[in-house]
């Protein structure tokens, strides 16, 4: 094995590898190798136990390359799922084939995903009508879903309304708005380097 491979016990043993960065040490735990013949559902059955307490809402409408770029995102924070909120088409392409590895659930309206939450709290991200900047945040919630509107149309006033919490992230030049993909990357990483330390789960 590669010196740079290591196995992750958590996977009972199947061929699913994490790879560490080779200049530093093999603890601080990196991306995971998926092997040449894995199918998809081993590939999604190795990760099922390893998935992260945290859910990504999107909307559709205008965002059909986004809402591929954020599935991509959302695999490599090994996020719970990805609800993508309304009818229209998105690029399964701009995935990066990692759409196999995902559970996504299609959601009709806002109506639907305030449904679906089953208790969960629901952060919106949305800078116009933010209550707090993602950098004053402390802790997130525990099984918390981060939703993320259109570029074009943004979030729904009924959704913001019912949302536990509503965060922005801080801006400084003269455009004072984030390509979604960027703004979804940027909250789930604010959400991954706070559960973990040098590989280390807090």
């Amino acid at each position: 094995m590669n010196d740079a491979l290591i196995l992750r016990p958590e996977t009972g043993g199947r061929a699913i590898y994490l790879r560490a960065n080779p200049c530093q040490d093999l603890s601080q735990l990196m991306a995971i190798e998926k092997p040449i013949e894995s199918s998809a559902e081993a590939v999604r059955s190795a990760l099922a136990p390893l998935r992260n307490d945290f859910s990504i809402a999107v909307f559709s409408p205008g965002n059909a390359f986004a809402v591929g770029a954020i599935i991509r995102v959302a695999h490599s924070y090994l996020a719970r799922e990805i609800l993508i909120v309304g009818g229209d088409k998105w690029y399964p392409k701009a995935s990066m084939g990692m759409h196999k590895y995902e559970r996504i659930v299609r959601l009709p309206d806002p109506a639907a995903l305030l449904g679906a939450l089953g208790g969960r709290p629901l952060w919106a991200v949305e800078k116009d009508c933010a209550r707090i900047s993602l950098h004053a945040v402390t802790a997130f919630p525990q099984g918390v879903v981060f939703a993320f509107g259109s570029e074009r149309f943004g979030l729904p006033s009924e959704l913001l309304e019912r949302a536990d919490e509503v965060v922005g992230i801080p801006l400084y030049g003269v455009n004072h708005s984030l390509p979604v993909t960027v703004a979804a990357g940027i909250v789930m990483n604010e959400w991954a380097r706070r559960k973990y330390v040098e590989g280390a789960v807090r």
